[in-house]
């Protein structure tokens, strides 16, 4: 078999030689390809660097505690991105998770294939020790407002029924009937013990609107009791005779009698 060579001394360019058998099987692996420009080179062999490039997707395996999971994202993408398609598995916010590659924590911002990542790469995903601190800070002060929230709700079925007996000493009143002093200011120091019970219990946003609305109850209550007080004070005790003392009445009245 003859092979033509390029030689700058030769007067064509060319010069023709006899190939060995190995040179013929080197010759029969290389792949040649034409660039734009007209010119013949070889073909470059892919490389795992070349397969790397050429892939869409990367599929990752994320390892969270004792849980696995298998996530397809672009090699481009950022660890940012990771943790938002991450969140919708794991129920962690992106601002809880934190993302270890290669011994590293990463940040939201770096990429992917810039930080070595390939297919079939692994991936820690830890909770963030700050985040836990906020949520469990969180908890406990959804907890506090639960829990002044009952009692809110607690005071106010008490203040419900304080107004009721309110309404009825004012109508007792207002009919000239008059009530025993006892009573109104009894009533009055139940409902300051519960306007203590509100001043006591530490709230906020629609906590504060329910507890300032029961404090404006209260206040109203004790007001409208001073009031009746004072009238009731003005109301003459109304003489009740039994049935009895009636019959006496009328036998004591003095007969009558009538002359033509």
């Amino acid at each position: 078999m003859m092979k033509k060579t390029y030689s700058p001394n030769s007067s064509n360019g060319y010069d023709s030689s006899n190939s060995t058998p190995k040179q013929e099987e080197e010759e029969a692996g290389v792949e040649w390809e034409m660039r734009p420009g007209g010119m013949l080179v070889q073909k470059r062999c892919s490389s795992k660097s070349d397969t790397q490039s050429t892939l869409t997707h990367l599929n990752l395996r994320v390892a969270y505690g004792s849980m696995r999971y298998e996530m397809s994202i672009a090699p481009q993408s950022t660890f940012g991105e990771l943790k938002k398609l991450l969140a919708a598995e794991t129920g962690l916010q992106p601002a809880e998770q934190l993302l270890t590659f290669k011994g590293k924590d990463r940040g939201n911002g770096e990429f992917l294939d810039r930080s070595g990542v390939k297919n079939k790469s692994k991936i820690i995903l830890v909770e963030d020790p700050s985040s836990k601190e906020r949520r469990f800070i969180e908890m406990r002060k959804n907890a506090k407002l639960q829990s002044a929230h009952r009692a809110i709700s607690d005071i106010s079925m008490e203040v419900e029924k304080l107004v009721a007996e309110v309404s009825a000493i004012e109508k007792s009143v207002s009919n000239g009937i008059k009530v025993a002093e006892v009573q109104i200011t009894t009533l009055t120091e139940m409902l300051m013990r519960q306007a203590i019970k509100l001043d006591s219990i530490a709230t906020e946003g629609d906590t504060s609107t329910h507890k300032n609305l029961q404090s404006k109850r209260v206040q109203k209550c004790v007001e409208a009791l001073d009031v009746l007080k004072v009238s009731n004070a003005g109301v003459k005790p109304a003489v009740v005779k039994s049935k009895w003392e009636a019959m006496e009445a009328a036998q004591s009245r003095p007969q009558w009698e009538y002359f033509d």
